[in-house]
């Protein structure tokens, strides 16, 4: 009986926390439980990338549908987004980072001001992806060897999605605000309604319904930019309206240098880490595009499967970039440090489970996406590779959002340029097409050089210079 009322009393904490975690909760994540405060983010931030990897499924499943060349030029256009993320997620580092601080700091009106100024500089910084995307999608997809079908179908959805982007860079700036202030349920709760629109939109569009036509792969992007303009709105309104941790005014809405040059100056690190790793995934694509669309759709799928399956993972990590910024914000160097540890742990017991459902399933998993053969063979290969060594990509995510969370942004960029631009692109090359590996010698490149780099981000972390960085 002592049992039982004791297992009732462990399942009744564990639901009232995984209630407030979703439901959102006021706690001071600089004095409770390190283990709670990490419950508390993680479980929201995981549903939030959940949502936004499902889409992403669901949204390659309805334009596998179209062929592989539709899939091909769905991943040709990311190549360009990975641009645009490597910035919009560069200014997301640097916004969570110094609102963590000012949060921690007890600081909310600073916090408040730098939301405003984060805003103003991501609209900025969309305008000249929209410019090129609306008049320039067909010389960009040709320019990274897309097929005729591309080139004369799929362009469309290279100009929606382009010339769109704002919405995409606003969604990351102002989910980075409601993380770093703690408030990682209204992040979380923006993606859902955000991507449960595009996916109910997506067959709709794509296929047609009623009195709206066949788009086709047009229509995938049409969908996309409907739900995420949807939710930019509703995170304004909130952030406006007042969350739990955080307030912008109206009256704040206006030019500050002052905020406006510390977010940029800590942001350069953050976008050119982002660009880095980005950028050397444009590389390979181009390297894959060289060896058959069937070898870009592969991985394409393969990749929306690896990120579907990271997003646990980037929650984790999330929460631990949050808890560093808050606690160095408080003073608090140590307990910052030992919350990247208890997320690192956690990470790796993750990816260990990911690992063998990509080893044992591989193949079952890309047939849900496609019935090609070709492209089922190409994209499971990649998948049984990663499950090597995937746990170690657990430990380089949570070390270097480490780093992040201080406001250390520098480092992990030029981690990313010897990895990434001086290994990964060049290791790549050599054994895809001077070894004649084809696509087998790209998936080895970037497990050997991603493998890397984990272990030596971890290692770089241990030194502690990170607990020392001003924001």
């Amino acid at each position: 009986m002592p049992e039982t009322k004791e297992s009732s009393k462990t399942s009744s904490s564990f639901i009232a926390q995984l209630t407030d975690a979703i439901r959102g909760t006021e706690a001071d994540y600089t004095k409770i439980s390190i283990k709670k405060a990490v419950f508390l983010l993680a479980v929201p931030m995981i549903l939030e990338l959940v949502m936004e990897s499902t889409f992403a499924l669901v949204d390659i499943y309805f334009v596998g549908k179209l062929g592989s060349s539709a899939v091909a030029t769905v991943g040709l256009t990311e190549t360009y987004l990975f641009i645009l993320y490597s910035i919009s997620m560069g200014l997301a580092t640097a916004v969570t980072a110094i609102i963590a601080r000012r949060t921690g700091e007890k600081n909310t009106e600073e916090a408040g001001e730098t939301a405003i100024q984060s805003i103003i500089l991501g609209i900025i910084a969309s305008v000249p992806f929209a410019i090129a995307g609306i008049f320039y999608a067909k010389e960009l997809l040709a320019l990274m060897g897309a097929d005729q079908w591309a080139l004369e179908h799929g362009y469309r959805y290279t100009q929606w999605m382009l010339g769109g982007n704002f919405v995409i860079m606003l969604l990351f700036i102002l989910n980075a605000i409601f993380r770093g202030a703690g408030d990682a349920a209204v992040a979380m709760k923006i993606l859902w309604i955000s991507n449960i629109i595009n996916i109910i939109l997506d067959p709709v569009f794509i296929f047609g319904f009623a009195f709206i036509p066949s788009y086709g792969i047009e229509g995938a992007a049409i969908a996309t930019n409907i739900g995420r303009s949807t939710g930019v709105i509703l995170q304004i309104w909130i952030l406006f309206k007042g969350s739990k941790h955080i307030q912008a005014k109206i009256s704040e809405i206006r030019w500050n240098a002052k905020i406006m040059w510390n977010i940029f100056r800590t942001s350069i690190g953050g976008i050119g880490q982002m660009f880095v790793g980005m950028s050397s995934w444009i590389f390979l694509m181009r390297i894959l595009a060289d060896t058959g669309s069937e070898a870009v759709a592969g991985s394409t799928i393969a990749l929306r499967i690896m990120l579907f399956t990271l997003m646990p993972a980037w929650g984790l990590s999330n929460a631990a970039a949050t808890l560093v910024g808050q606690n160095l914000g408080a003073g608090k160097p140590d307990r910052a440090e030992a919350a990247v540890w208890r997320t690192g742990i956690y990470n790796m017991i993750f990816l260990i489970a990911v690992s063998t459902v990509y080893f044992f399933f591989n193949e079952s998993l890309m047939k849900m996406f496609t019935d090609d053969k070709t492209i089922i063979d190409i994209g499971s290969s990649w998948l049984q590779i990663l499950s090597y060594a995937y746990f170690i990509y657990g430990w380089w995510m949570v070390s270097a959002q480490a780093f992040n969370g201080s406001g250390d942004t520098r480092t992990p960029t030029l981690i990313n340029i010897v990895f990434f631009w001086m290994i990964q692109i060049p290791l790549s090359y050599y054994l895809a097409l001077d070894l004649n590996w084809q696509y087998l010698g790209v998936y080895w490149g970037v497990f050997i050089s991603e493998t890397s780099v984990g272990i030596f981000t971890l290692w770089l972390f241990t030194r502690g210079k990170w607990k020392n960085v001003k924001v």
